[in-house]
């Protein structure tokens, strides 16, 4: 039986605090090219509207785990883009 090979992956990110103010929600669903990254995630939401006003850098958890830029992304992924956050 021959293998089925997607040509998309599609990933839900969540967004919290400033980060969702920014984009004016606080979920989106993304459909990337297979293969994808978290950069490439990240890439595709600087495109949306207030995107561009996202950090350099960002603290990313892939199915609650924190990840790099390179981490590869696989239908069905959750990815949470994480503001700094300050305690006291």
């Amino acid at each position: 039986m021959p293998e089925i090979v997607l040509t998309t992956v599609t990933v839900r990110v969540l967004l919290f605090a400033s980060y969702a103010e920014l984009l004016g929600r606080d979920a989106l669903e993304l459909q990337l090219e297979n293969p994808s990254t978290v950069a490439d995630a990240i890439e595709r939401l600087r495109s949306e509207p207030g995107g561009n006003r996202l950090p350099p850098k960002l603290l990313c958890a892939l199915n609650l785990a924190q990840v790099g830029p390179g981490a590869r992304l696989t239908t069905g992924d959750e990815l949470a883009l994480l503001p700094p956050l300050a305690g006291g």
